[in-house]
């Protein structure tokens, strides 16, 4: 009896010819070690440990917790936020803020790249308004926000919706203009209307360059909020975690304020390995548009 099977569609096993005169094959599974490195969760959690091994490391070497505390120190710190409930409060916060900033800035985004992509009009206001201030730092306009809309939330929504706009908008037109003309064609010929085209045709075919949109405008935001409220302070319901960090700094609690820090970058690992790679998997790559990596 002859076993065929391909390893290219079952990574975890290898095929082994029997070397016999019926060309006999068996399915070996792979070693235990090659399995596990296999695992892309597994190979990040291992590079997340190393960083935290050469931190401690780093940390007890300097021996000054006023410049670089030990991680251990920085865990218990965070433990204690969390226990008594000042930085989860902190951080919802600031995710709330963002959130609505990001949906204003994705909305402006999608209308500016439609009106974009079916006027010319459309074309030349979203590439004049795009040369214009997408090199323009959003902490350049926290002066105007603070004008306008007072010290409150909804300055840095302004500033936030700022911050997301450009790369966004940027990623999406790229993507839609990279759409094949064999596609796009097909789309007219359909007889579409503009806004059916757009979001039947345009959107599915750039999903992969509008999702990094996605991605890089969500980066952006979180910097330009913790940068905002630094600035800003407690501007709504006792601030975020970027005045949670100003706070700690006055107060010299250097294992607080890296605390602090440590919430950032365990969100945007969050996002970007759960929420991005869901959206990723469901789509782009399960339409074959994306390869794995």
């Amino acid at each position: 009896m002859t076993v065929l099977a391909d390893a290219n569609e079952r990574p975890d096993f290898v095929v082994e010819r029997l070397g016999k005169p019926d060309k006999t094959f068996v399915v070996l599974p792979l070693p235990l070690w090659k399995r596990l490195l296999d695992n892309e969760g597994l190979r990040r959690a291992l590079v997340l440990v190393a960083l935290g091994l050469v931190w401690q490391a780093y940390a007890t070497w300097v021996s000054n917790d006023l410049v670089f505390p030990k991680l251990s120190d920085v865990l218990v710190a965070l433990w204690k936020s969390t226990i008594n409930g000042v930085l989860p409060s902190r951080t919802w916060n600031s995710l709330h803020t963002l959130l609505i900033g990001y949906a204003v800035g994705i909305g402006l985004g999608i209308a500016m790249t439609t009106a974009a992509i079916v006027t010319r009009v459309g074309n030349d206001v979203l590439a004049t308004l795009t040369s214009m201030f997408n090199p323009l730092p959003a902490i350049a306009l926290l002066p105007l926000a603070l004008l306008w809309f007072g010290l409150g939330q909804g300055s840095i929504i302004f500033v936030l919706a700022h911050s997301v706009l450009w790369p966004f908008a940027l990623n999406t037109h790229s993507g839609y203009l990279s759409v094949s003309e064999t596609l796009r064609m097909a789309g007219r010929n359909c007889g579409l209307a503009p806004l059916q085209y757009v979001a039947r045709v345009l959107m599915p075919a750039a999903l992969p360059s509008i999702i990094a949109g996605l991605k890089i405008a969500w980066a952006f935001g979180w910097r330009t909020l913790i940068a905002a409220e630094l600035v800003f302070g407690a501007s709504s319901k006792g601030g975020g975690v970027g005045w949670f960090i100003f706070e700690k700094r006055n107060d010299l609690d250097i294992p607080e304020v890296f605390a602090g820090l440590l919430v950032i970058v365990i969100i945007g690992l969050v996002m970007e390995g759960v929420f991005f790679r869901t959206l990723e998997q469901r789509t782009v790559r399960k339409w074959g548009m994306s390869r794995s990596s």
